[in-house]
């Protein structure tokens, strides 16, 4: 079988990072975009290059499109630029000649199911984004299914529940795991917003890779090709976990107790207080052992006590 040339876009972030690196360990030598995202013009031109480069060939192509901006509380201007990026990119690369090839688009579960009623949530529940963020999400996946329509190219609208493990951008004001050990290892509390029985689908960042790319082997290997058209697939562990589950873990980790603060703020109205999944499309991807959750909050834990450096200390490598 030939390997797929495969290119992923967003591989300096947290998805696409670990996607990049477990494909490198499998020899599949996958090219990481290189993107200048601060100046749109030089962002598009060097998108567009590389999405030519990969289906350019008369191999198999993949695209793994794991780049995105913001989170549940940025606003609405934001994701208007991201969504006028990959406008021009899509637009301009629409009618170039190119062979049989997929694209994996990472979407989010939580945020494009954040209104939505009667959970756990599957693909034929009814979207119903509460942020801008989801509204950007399913905007994304309508862009993307025009332009697999027009090209001929399959998609994949993988969305994702909440991500976690060693690896998150720290600096993002996202990812409770990483947030709360963050938090106490700088000596500062951590605020909480939303009620402790609020539950999210937590997904080990290794189980996440694994999934994506078997769900890509799957749609790609079917007796009756799925050409031209779109597989929306939840990717999540259904292990749930309140945010009073969270806490306790991270507590366990590090063995001692967190400064938590409850509080009130107008981000919280763009919350879902019950996010549970749950998968009907291609559930075999699904039937696997799943990182336990306390196992990788642990995990999660010491990765970020083992490369933090505390304030007022100078790190090793300056």
């Amino acid at each position: 079988m030939t390997t797929p040339v495969t290119l992923v876009v967003g591989a300096g972030g947290f998805l696409g990072g670990a996607v990049h690196r477990s494909l490198t360990a499998a020899g599949t030598e996958p090219v990481a975009a290189r993107v200048p995202w601060a100046d749109q013009d030089a962002a598009v031109a060097a998108l567009v290059d590389a999405v030519r480069a990969v289906r350019s060939g008369p191999e198999p192509w993949r695209i793994l499109w794991c780049a995105g901006t913001g989170v549940v509380a940025t606003g609405a201007e934001v994701f208007e630029e991201e969504q006028q990026l990959l406008a021009r990119v899509l637009d301009a690369t629409r009618d170039d000649a190119a062979g049989p090839g997929t694209v994996f688009f990472a979407s989010s579960a939580g945020a494009v199911y954040a209104g939505s009623a009667e959970p756990p949530f599957d693909e034929r529940t009814e979207p119903a984004p509460l942020a801008p963020y989801g509204h950007a999400k399913l905007a994304a996946e309508a862009q993307f299914r025009d332009w697999a329509d027009g090209t001929g190219a399959r998609l994949v609208v993988g969305r994702i529940s909440n991500l976690y493990g060693p690896g998150a951008n720290l600096r993002k004001p996202q990812g409770l795991v990483s947030q709360l050990t963050l938090a106490h290892l700088e000596g500062r509390p951590s605020s909480i917003y939303v009620p402790m029985s609020t539950t999210r689908d937590y997904l080990y960042i290794d189980d996440a890779v694994d999934m994506v790319l078997a769900t890509l082997d799957l749609v790609e290997h079917e007796a009756t090709p799925r050409t031209g058209t779109t597989v929306t697939k939840i990717l999540a562990s259904g292990q749930p976990a309140t945010i009073a589950d969270v806490i306790d873990a991270v507590e366990h980790a590090l063995g001692t107790a967190l400064d938590i603060r409850e509080g009130a703020d107008p981000s919280a109205t763009f919350q879902g207080l019950d996010l549970r999944m749950r998968s009907t499309v291609l559930p075999e991807v699904g039937d696997r052992a799943f990182v336990p959750f306390r196992q990788g909050v642990a995990t999660t834990v010491d990765a970020i006590r083992a490369t933090h450096v505390p304030t007022g200390t100078t790190s090793p490598e300056q």
